[in-house]
Parts: structure tokens; C-alpha cells; sequence
């Protein structure tokens, strides 16, 4: 039963994004008065909230009542699973994700992503992690938003990963402040390795944001840990109400 469920969910999570890339495409027509693609943003974010609210096997929301981030902020969060885009895509305003690069290649998908103005990266090639900054220091000069998963990839356990430099030295360097969130749930979800859905209750919070200003890269260190620290008391908060046994559980300090 499984197996057949998440063969349905797979085809009706295809065919929402192909709907909406349908209906995403020709809104490129706002590009001249909406420079931060805001408009072809948002329809993309809405594909990934009506996917996850068609799935059968998801109960996503947010919780608590988030407030929307200046425009110069980086925001953060653990990474547990491929489902943590569609419940974040719940919190209503829009940013811009830096994902791998090999994501902008699955078709559909990785066109609606490009329309949104997201900011692909290769694993691994300091070239393409400088030129991928860089994108997102000029949509935080713009105003927009940008949204970053500091542990790079999904963590296999409950642990948080070390943190990378990247978003927090973009902080840093742009002025912008750092916006920790938490997800919880999202591994039950969609398992890493796994194509099998799964019954997941998942909710996001959002936390206080943390001011760069006055700091420097000799102060990296110590705000990857201000993050750090606050991702993992957010999402101890969510972990009872997800179903998440244990608390926050111990995790390697930020490298």
C-alpha cells in the first residue's frame, strides 16, 4: 500500500510542478517592473505549498507566527530531508535559495527554479561557491531575501552537521543580519535514499534574527554558533510536537 500511495504522490507531485511552471512561465513578462522576481518567486513557492498540501501522507504548517525578515537577511536552517523546501515554501514571503546545481537540471523543476531567480552552486568547486555568493550578495542589495542550508546537505541523523562559512560570511560581508529557522519532521517525510513517502506531521518555526553589525570575519566563528545554538533550541521546541522522540540532541560544534 505504501509503495502504490508514494507512486501517487510521486505523479501528483509531477504533475503540480507542471502545472504551475505552465502557469509560472509566462509571468516573465513582470521582469521589467519586478526586479526581484518576486511574482515568478511566489508562483514557485505555491507549486511546492500545493504539492505538499495534496500529499497524502503530509500534514506541514508552521508554527507560531512568524514575522517577514528585512530585506538584507540571510536566513538559515537544518537540513533533514528534500522535503524541507515545500514546508518552508509554507512561510509567506519570498527569498532566494542557493541549492545544487544539479537541481536546475531536472526538467520542470529546475525551470522553475531559474524563473524564481534561485542561485545554483557545485558541490565542492570554490569557483562556482565564490560566483554563487557573490549572486547572493547582489539579491541582498536588492532587497531580497536569501535562503541558505549551512549544513550543505541533508544530515543522516538527528545531529546537526557542522556548519560551512559561506552564509554567515556572506552576512558578514553584506551588512545582513542571520535569520535561524527549524524543521522538524521533514525526515519521516521523504528518508534520505528513499523514493517511499511516508506519514510525516512537520512544522517550521522561525527565530529571532541576529545582528552583523559591528562584526567582522574574525567574529565567524562566534556567530555560526549564535545560529547554531538557536536552530537547535527551535527545533527542541518542535520535536515534542512532531513526534520527534528526544530533545535537542548533542551535535559537533560548528567547524
Amino acid at each position: 500500500m505504501n509503495a502504490l500511495l508514494s507512486i501517487y504522490a510521486w505523479l501528483e507531485t509531477g504533475l503540480v510542478a507542471l502545472t504551475g511552471f505552465c502557469l509560472q512561465a509566462p509571468l516573465v513578462i513582470t521582469w521589467p517592473f519586478d526586479k526581484r522576481k518576486v511574482i515568478t518567486g511566489r508562483a514557485f513557492r505555491l507549486i511546492g505549498v500545493t504539492a505538499a498540501k495534496l500529499n497524502p501522507f503530509w500534514k506541514f504548517r508552521v508554527h507560531g507566527n512568524p514575522v517577514p525578515p528585512a530585506p538584507r537577511t540571510v536566513v538559515v536552517s537544518n537540513h533533514e530531508s528534500n522535503a524541507d523546501p515545500f514546508i518552508i515554501s509554507l512561510l509567506p514571503w519570498e527569498m532566494k535559495w542557493l541549492g545544487k546545481a544539479s537541481l536546475f537540471k531536472i526538467p520542470v523543476v529546475g525551470w522553475s527554479m531559474w524563473l524564481a531567480g534561485d542561485i545554483p552552486v557545485r558541490r565542492g568547486e570554490k569557483d562556482s561557491a565564490q560566483a554563487a555568493m557573490a549572486v547572493c550578495a547582489r539579491w541582498l542589495d536588492k532587497g531580497m531575501p536569501v535562503m541558505i542550508f549551512p549544513e550543505g546537505t541533508r544530515s543522516k541523523t538527528e545531529d546537526l552537521l557542522p556548519f560551512k562559512d559561506g552564509a554567515f560570511r556572506l552576512a558578514i560581508e553584506t551588512g545582513a543580519d542571520v535569520l535561524p529557522m527549524a524543521v522538524s519532521g521533514t525526515r519521516r517525510a521523504l528518508p534520505k535514499h528513499s523514493w517511499r513517502f511516508a506519514t510525516s506531521r512537520a512544522l517550521v518555526t522561525v527565530g529571532t534574527p541576529i545582528s552583523t553589525k559591528g562584526m567582522t570575519l574574525a567574529d565567524l566563528e562566534r556567530l555560526k554558533q549564535m545560529a547554531r545554538e538557536q536552530i537547535l533550541a527551535l527545533r527542541a521546541t518542535l520535536m515534542p510536537l512532531t513526534g520527534v522522540e528526544g530533545g535537542a540532541p548533542s551535535s559537533p560544534p560548528a567547524e
